[in-house]
């Protein structure tokens, strides 16, 4: 009779024993499945857009980036998540022979000023400062967050810049300049803030691949439109209002952007190929080798566009098992099988006390 009271208790000890292990390993793959669900790719899009340049000459500038703002937005980046600054108004510009309107292309055939341009950091805002500011996250409290790049470490960002440059640097407003050094510690300060997942650096300008020459910090994909010692030339020229219209090489990037849809598999070794230099004249350089996925496994809209990946499955995970459930059906299984005694009988033993 004792021996058999201390066999039950001894069974029923064992039951809770592996009931309890048994329901610490379901959460922990439970958990782990999360884990790998959430962790599958980035969450979210940015762009920071950048004309550096004033002046009616600099027309084209201007144009290089409202038509890079016009393909992120039509690809799926919403205003929100756009920095845009412009150092001159070409569109309210006295020499402008069509107010309120920036052309991209000759005999004036598409308007990328559009009726909904948000443009956050115009004129004299545009500044060294102030774009180092926006990229490192130090603006001060009062700044409106439409000023604001409100990425985390789940965040791809695309960061276009067009103006004029040098070897080693690019100039804003002819007024200062902001170098390569000073470029790439501000994308480590980003890296260390944890302020991005994958960054995509694209520059327009003369001499433009030295801009990323001295770039150091993980996961940066970079392209220029030259190389160091070559110019970046310009495209489509305007008699009517007496200037170039875009640069070549964002004009092909722009050409082969408007094949591209929300949903299309295009990799990043297609952009690479958009501007040969019997197009582009210059040298197109890029550089990948901090970058940890294939560039053919990197789609175009993982910068260009917002669409959210979605996984499908026939399984159900559950993100809070139901413990209590798994605990009843544990003990109906080994009551079946004659492992343990019923609850009642448990109780009359004296094992189990209320």
């Amino acid at each position: 009779m004792v021996a058999s009271c201390f066999l039950r208790k001894c069974l029923t000890a064992l039951a809770g024993l592996l009931l309890l292990s048994f329901g610490s390993l379901a959460a922990s793959q439970i958990e782990d499945q999360t884990e790998q669900f959430f962790r599958s790719g980035h969450t979210n899009n940015w762009a920071v857009l950048v004309c550096t340049s004033r002046f009616w000459f600099n027309y084209r500038h201007v144009a290089n980036t409202l038509s890079v703002y016009r393909s992120v937005k039509r690809l799926g980046i919403p205003d929100s998540h756009i920095v845009l600054m412009l150092a001159d108004d070409m569109a309210c510009n006295p020499r402008n022979p069509k107010p309120a309107t920036v052309f991209s292309h000759k005999n004036m055939e598409l308007n990328v000023y559009g009726d909904d341009v948000e443009v956050d950091y115009r004129s004299y805002e545009v500044t060294v400062e102030n774009f180092l500011r926006v990229l490192t996250g130090r603006i001060p409290p009062s700044t409106p967050r439409s000023k604001r790049l409100l990425s985390d470490d789940r965040s791809n960002i695309l960061i276009y810049m067009t103006g004029h440059g040098g070897n080693g640097f690019l100039k804003f407003q002819d007024s200062e300049e902001i170098t390569n050094i000073e470029l790439a510690d501000a994308f480590e300060q980003m890296w260390q803030k944890r302020r991005y997942n994958e960054l995509l650096f694209i520059i327009d300008t003369c001499q433009g691949a030295s801009m990323y020459e001295r770039f150091y910090s993980p996961n940066i994909m970079a392209l220029a439109s030259s190389q160091v010692g070559e110019d970046s030339l310009s495209h489509q020229p305007d008699p009517a209002i007496g200037v170039h219209l875009m640069d070549r090489y964002t004009f092909y990037v722009l050409e082969f952007l408007e094949e591209i849809n929300p949903a299309s598999q295009t990799n990043m070794n297609d952009l690479f190929q958009v501007c040969p230099k019997s197009l582009c004249v210059s040298t197109p350089g890029h550089r990948t080798d901090l970058f940890q996925r294939d560039p053919k496994n990197v789609l175009i809209t993982d910068f260009f566009g917002s669409v959210r990946k979605v996984e499908i499955t026939t399984e159900t995970i559950r993100l809070q098992p139901d413990l209590g459930n798994m605990e009843s059906r544990f003990l109906t299984d080994l009551q079946q099988k004659g492992k343990i005694q019923p609850p009642q009988d448990i109780r009359k033993s004296g094992w189990m006390r209320n």
